[in-house]
């Protein structure tokens, strides 16, 4: 075991998996001798050459593009889209090819790539380098969708990632590259080190996908959300001292729906919390779930906690993105309905 940053540990897992499999390749807009913009890469294109980890000119759907035939002739290629907010430009070919090819082809050929991509405000990045687009992908059949919340997961799961023969859009959240955030951007900054799930095995290790992991058992109340949310939504619970169960998601489609209802239907109530806007968020598609699955159970209204329908402003980052005083205050509204 190691102690690492979330940064480091998706480092790791292409490094393993590039000294695993010949067959994986990295590449992306500056992954290789830059090492990344937020130095994911870094050493790798050093250690295994530049035909297996190199970079890319700024086009997405090219990208995306050469993943995909690279994929289909056998390679299990990791491609990094230097931002989430720029992935539209592939956005036509991973629907309408990376998705699709296992069904068009009649299991002939597959599309086993990895789309890396940061994700998620809280750097002061603007409308243009905050998004959190996971919504998008959720909603095309075909495709993983895959959200850490830690290093050890992050490393686990994107192993997992690379080692599947469906597309996965892997996202990284990145206010929580250098440590777990809790919403307060006016406090000192806390590190990974030191934090039991930035304990990460060294060597290969999986952890599965389409599993959630209950971070914070309770009885009063489910909190649903993934990424930075799962830091935010634990304080909260903290701080307003309810016994609020946290569910991290981590792969949000496929979706371990077994564990959420279980959760809700012991609980009662829920809170649903995700950094994306709130109109046709995720969080939409899980209060459908828990309406369908847990109605009988419900004691009270199923809350939502969301960014706002607006682009990230540049002035006004902190009233958009969801804190722990947005959630408390959903919290205490489930307890006292």
């Amino acid at each position: 075991m190691a102690a690492m940053t979330m940064i480091q540990a998706i480092r790791s897992a292409m490094d393993v998996m590039l000294g695993r499999d010949d067959n994986v390749v990295v590449f992306g807009e500056d992954v290789g001798y830059f090492g990344g913009v937020f130095r994911c890469t870094d050493g790798l294109q050093a250690k295994y050459g530049a035909a297996r980890v190199f970079d890319t000119p700024i086009a997405e759907g090219g990208i995306v593009g050469v993943a995909i035939g690279m994929g289909a002739y056998g390679l299990r290629p990791v491609a990094e889209i230097q931002f989430a907010d720029y992935l539209y430009p592939a956005y036509d070919q991973i629907v309408s090819e990376a998705a699709r090819l296992r069904y068009r082809s009649a299991g002939d050929f597959t599309a086993p790539i990895t789309i890396r991509m940061p994700c998620g405000g809280g750097i002061y990045g603007g409308q243009t380098h905050s998004q959190s687009p996971e919504a998008v992908f959720t909603h095309v059949c075909g495709l993983r969708t895959v959200m850490p919340s830690n290093p050890h997961d992050a490393k686990g799961l994107l192993i997992a990632s690379i080692e599947c023969d469906d597309p996965v859009i892997f996202l990284e959240p990145k206010r929580i590259y250098n440590g777990p955030f809790d919403g307060y951007h006016d406090r000192p900054i806390v590190p990974w080190s030191g934090h039991p799930m930035a304990e990460v095995p060294e060597g290969h290790y999986t952890v599965p996908l389409e599993s959630a992991a209950i971070v914070r058992p309770g009885a009063a109340v489910t909190v649903l959300t993934y990424g930075t949310m799962v830091w935010v939504a634990e304080a909260a619970a903290r701080e307003t001292g309810i016994d609020a169960e946290v569910i991290d998601l981590r792969s949000l489609w496929p979706l371990d729906l077994d564990t959420l209802v279980g959760s809700v239907r012991k609980t009662g109530r829920c809170v649903i919390v995700h950094e994306a806007t709130r109109t046709s968020g995720f969080g939409a598609e899980l209060a459908a779930l828990v309406q369908e699955h847990c109605f009988y159970q419900l004691a009270a209204p199923i809350e939502r906690v969301t960014g706002w329908d607006t682009p990230y402003p540049h002035a006004q980052e902190w009233a958009y993105f969801p804190g722990p005083a947005r959630v408390g205050a959903a919290l205490r509204r489930v307890m006292e309905a």
